[in-house]
């Protein structure tokens, strides 16, 4: 009744398209298990030389996490603060609502705990003591499931500092042009 050719055909497009599923899950199992950067602070390392970081978990809810997935967030103008209980905080990381949250939206400026264990929250404290330096949150990323919080320690730049810089950055830019001539 049936062609066996047909039937052959049809089979081997089957697994073909299993095969495609397959390796396309596994892409995706690798991309979780990379960090994927959200945002990343585009002043914090022109303004500042950043001279140590550390990661930091953050206290987040459902709402903010799901605004955050969808990539609206912003670091710009945000800074972090050692309390005097011993808690870090960022201040002026502008999470922007979740659209379909309603009622379970908190305020977008409010100040976020970061999670650091004892010891780093003790080293970042003999740091910032020093005159000059301050937490910078550098980028926002997804390590697994979880966000995560890059905290750079630097010391604020000079004008002249952040001339230098531009002019090293102008020279590497012609010398790549040069090269792909």
């Amino acid at each position: 009744m049936f062609n066996s050719k047909i039937i052959s055909k049809v089979t081997f497009i089957e697994a073909l398209k299993i095969d495609l599923i397959v390796n396309n899950l596994i892409e995706r199992n690798k991309m979780n298990k990379e960090n994927r950067i959200i945002a990343k602070n585009p002043n914090a390392y022109h303004n500042f030389e950043i001279i140590e970081t550390i990661e930091a978990g953050i206290v987040l809810y459902g709402t903010e996490i799901k605004s955050i997935r969808a990539g609206k967030v912003n670091l710009k103008d945000s800074y972090a603060t050692i309390e005097k209980n011993g808690e870090v905080y960022v201040y002026s990381m502008n999470i922007s609502p979740y659209e379909h949250g309603n009622i379970f939206n908190k305020d977008p400026l409010r100040p976020k705990k970061l999670l650091l264990n004892k010891r780093e929250i003790h080293k970042l404290i003999g740091m910032t003591t020093q005159k000059g330096f301050a937490l910078v949150p550098t980028k926002i990323y997804f390590k697994g499931n979880f966000v995560k919080l890059e905290l750079g320690v630097g010391r604020g730049k000079k004008l002249y500092d952040k001339r230098e810089d531009l002019k090293k950055k102008e020279a590497q830019r012609k010398i790549e042009r040069y090269m792909k001539q």
